[in-house]
């Protein structure tokens, strides 16, 4: 019995663990529902969202690769991301 697609949590939202995607075909993994109901967002057929490159400070808590910060809002800024995507699936017709 298979617990489902490891994930991993990169400030509040969660990706697939294997390859930082918030919808992963490869994995079997859709993580959209969970992160726009974080953010207090009902769920709509958005473009998933895809975690920027990434490691992990001394703590094991992933950290932009860019910045190098855990909470850098301007990597891992997930609700302005997530706001964007779902005004291009507004436009786009999808609900």
């Amino acid at each position: 019995m298979s617990d489902g697609p490891k994930t991993i949590e990169i400030n509040d939202c969660v990706f697939c663990e294997s390859h930082g995607k918030e919808v992963c075909s490869d994995c079997d993994y859709d993580g959209r529902e969970d992160n726009d109901g974080f953010y207090g967002f009902d769920h709509t057929d958005r473009d998933g969202l895809e975690a920027p490159p990434y490691g992990f400070n001394k703590d094991g808590v992933p950290q932009c690769k860019k910045h190098g910060g855990a909470g850098c809002n301007l990597c891992f800024g997930w609700k302005k991301q997530i706001t964007r995507a779902r005004t291009a699936a507004k436009k786009a017709g999808r609900k």
